[in-house]
């Protein structure tokens, strides 16, 4: 035996670690955009969920709901989302009628700021 001692060099570790660092280069952007587009995929659904919602509120009464609490009381929604962009179910816009007899909520809409991937700004989806 020489009495050499087994075991990586500096250099060996400092290759790897340029390695691993040049491949997360490559992941972590990919990854962070697949999460905003699933975000964004949850957000249309959610929107598409309330304004259903709305529909079915709408044909059933003749009216408006008066607010989103009312669909959850009157069991058309089991909760009120959260907007996954904003992280908060009390940042959404709500559109009312322009009807002076039914001022209820007629629509829907995000109160994210910034623009999705589509270049639209969230509060116009």
């Amino acid at each position: 035996m020489t009495g050499r001692r087994r075991g990586f060099t500096l250099l060996e570790l400092l290759v790897v670690m340029a390695i691993i660092a040049t491949l997360l280069t490559i992941a972590v952007p990919r990854y962070m955009r697949s999460l905003q587009r699933s975000r964004e995929a949850v957000l249309m659904q959610d929107l598409t969920t309330l304004r259903e919602s709305i529909d079915k509120f709408y044909g059933d009464t003749g009216k408006y709901p008066p607010t989103l609490a009312v669909l959850v009381e009157k069991h058309y929604l089991r909760s009120i989302p959260v907007d996954p962009i904003a992280r908060t179910a009390d940042k959404w816009i709500l559109v009312n009628s322009e009807d002076p007899e039914d001022n209820g909520v007629k629509d829907v809409r995000s109160g994210a700021e910034g623009k999705g991937e589509n270049g639209a700004p969230y509060v116009a989806w």
